[in-house]
């Protein structure tokens, strides 16, 4: 699946400047450019927080007050 590909339109001035940017480096297309930055992008994306519920939260008072930390 990672050699098919799928065509997802930018500005024409955005990929010039890519162009411009890619220039002179080992980066050969526009497109692998794109790929490259986006799987960076997707990598350091971080993940949804876990949220206390009402019970958890009300359990963790509980034991906060039971350690005389809260009153």
């Amino acid at each position: 699946m990672e050699n098919e590909t799928m065509n997802v339109p930018i500005p024409a001035s955005l990929y010039k400047k890519i162009e411009e940017a890619i220039k002179g480096t080992d980066i050969p297309s526009v497109s692998d450019y794109v790929a490259r930055v986006l799987r960076e992008k997707l990598s350091q994306a971080k993940k949804p927080e876990e949220v206390f519920t009402k019970e958890d939260e009300e359990k963790v008072k509980e034991r906060l007050k039971a350690l005389g930390y809260i009153d």
